[in-house]
């Protein structure tokens, strides 16, 4: 990955990392009920980290196929869930939410501990 890219990626995540921890703090109900929520069922409707990487593909206008790709590229050494199959473009979109929601959910929990540190 071309080093402009991977800092155009960075400066993403890291904005998306934010946002997200805050909401996770806001929906839990507190930091630490939202630390114990993202270790435990970073899934969690409460959450919502599906809806919201949608959002954040979707805002940084990656949610297409070549978007897709530059996730995936960017996330290259991440082990990603098994998937049935289906359309290439399909697949990719999976694939590249996935690894997005798992690497998120890390920073978001480190986020959150950081500001309890601070406080």
């Amino acid at each position: 990955m071309e080093l402009y890219a991977r800092q155009q990626f960075d400066l993403m995540l890291r904005e998306a990392a934010a946002n997200y921890a805050e909401r996770c703090v806001h929906r839990a109900g507190g930091p630490d009920a939202a630390l114990a929520l993202l270790r435990e069922d970073p899934g969690s409707a409460v959450l919502g980290r599906a809806e919201f990487v949608a959002a954040v593909l979707s805002e940084n206008l990656l949610d297409s196929t070549a978007g897709h790709c530059f996730v995936l590229e960017a996330l290259d050494r991440r082990t990603l869930p098994a998937d049935p199959g289906g359309p290439a473009a399909q697949v990719l979109g999976r694939l590249a939410g996935a690894a997005l929601a798992e690497v998120l959910t890390i920073q978001a929990t480190q986020v959150i501990g950081q500001q309890q540190v601070y406080a």
